[in-house]
């Protein structure tokens, strides 16, 4: 399997590592020890507030994906001064990704899906070159988010999405589960932050489970998320 990205890390000790987000537990272990990358497709599982939405989008920004989401070689027109993580985070890539990054913007594939601001930019981005031209602001949350995958998740590249089943129902998830496999398989790599127990079911993927604990891989039937939703199906009343 593939990778482009093998290890985030933040070198040095940074200062008043007791601030936010710093403070993270899963952060901490990523300025103790950096956090590796084995297998093409990585799945970041927790609860909210464990960090996994900080630390994709600051994976995105180490990589040079564009901040508010978007794809690589390209900064948004009203870009933001990059996140707390993001301006400490550093990525090192392999053999592969470091002639990709190097290269020409139009060779440097990569982009960055985030639920918080993908609306707004899919409008705002809408029919430039390099995007798509269909009009997302006349379809569902979820096929607009569909439009984007299909027109942006191609080819081998650097893929980060941050919670992307917020708009996607069932069968479209395992859609998106092929899509990561396919990547996978075009010599993509995909990091993906989730709440669902279906998308960290991706087949061949490395699931890294952020909690009070720090991180830690592990196997999906071991995700405390997966215990939970099984203890729902069992018995719905119990949690009501």
């Amino acid at each position: 399997m593939l990778v482009l990205v093998q290890r985030a890390y933040i070198p040095g000790c940074p200062e008043a590592a007791e601030m936010w987000p710093l403070s993270v537990p899963a952060i901490a272990a990523i300025a103790a020890r950096g956090l590796t990358f084995e297998r093409s497709i990585t799945l970041l599982v927790g609860e909210n507030g464990s960090g996994k939405s900080t630390v994709v989008e600051a994976l995105a920004e180490a990589y040079g994906l564009d901040a508010r989401g978007g794809r690589a070689g390209r900064k948004y027109g009203n870009a933001r001064p990059k996140t707390k993580l993001g301006e400490l985070l550093r990525v090192e890539t392999t053999a592969v990704g470091a002639r990709m990054r190097s290269g020409p913007r139009s060779k440097n594939k990569g982009y960055f899906l985030r639920a918080e601001t993908a609306f707004g930019f899919m409008e705002a981005v809408r029919g430039m070159q390099g995007y798509w031209a269909d009009d997302t602001s006349t379809m569902s949350h979820g096929e607009g988010f569909l439009t984007v995958l299909d027109a942006m998740f191609d080819g081998p590249g650097f893929y980060v999405l941050d919670e992307p089943e917020a708009a996607l129902s069932f069968t479209s998830c395992l859609r998106l589960v092929a899509l990561m496999d396919h990547l996978a398989g075009l010599g993509g790599q995909v990091v993906c932050a989730t709440h669902s127990p279906l998308l960290a079911a991706t087949p061949g993927a490395e699931i890294v489970e952020l909690g009070d604990h720090g991180y830690r891989r592990v196997k999906w039937d071991e995700l405390q998320l997966v215990d939970q939703w099984r203890r729902f199906f069992a018995d719905p009343s119990f949690y009501f």
